[in-house]
């Protein structure tokens, strides 16, 4: 089992940015797709991003895409999503999760399919 860790929230300005990151511990992420979510008060559940095992295959939410950057490090332990341009409609608690795949490109784009959670990290940014 892997345990999942966000960091790197806070309080920021439109305009600003922030990294994000997702460590597991337990066990590296090697054999994982990651992805982040976010939920909003009142909203659903929404995914903003995804990495394959592979590190190249990636995923945005298409309002995400230009602004967001998911990436892995080499020992592929920690996840990080890179945000930038942030605007108030990004603030929400963001989630990072896994699920084990054999698939090396593979990216999961439903949260049911994602087996293990962190608690999340709160991002408000303000206008």
């Amino acid at each position: 089992q892997v345990q999942l860790a966000e960091s790197g929230g806070g309080l920021v300005q439109a305009g600003d940015s922030l990294r994000l990151s997702c460590a597991a511990s337990g066990r590296t992420l090697s054999s994982y797709a990651v992805g982040w979510f976010r939920q909003a008060p009142g909203k659903e559940r929404e995914l903003v991003a995804a990495i394959a095992r592979s590190g190249a295959d990636t995923y945005y939410a298409d309002s995400m895409k230009a602004r967001f950057t998911i990436s892995r490090d080499n020992t592929k332990t920690t996840i990080y999503l890179q945000m930038n341009s942030l605007k108030p409609e990004d603030t929400a608690v963001y989630y990072c999760a896994a699920e084990r795949t054999m698939g090396w490109n593979y990216i999961p784009t439903l949260g049911k399919e994602y087996d293990y959670w962190g608690q999340g990290t709160q991002v408000t940014v303000s206008s």
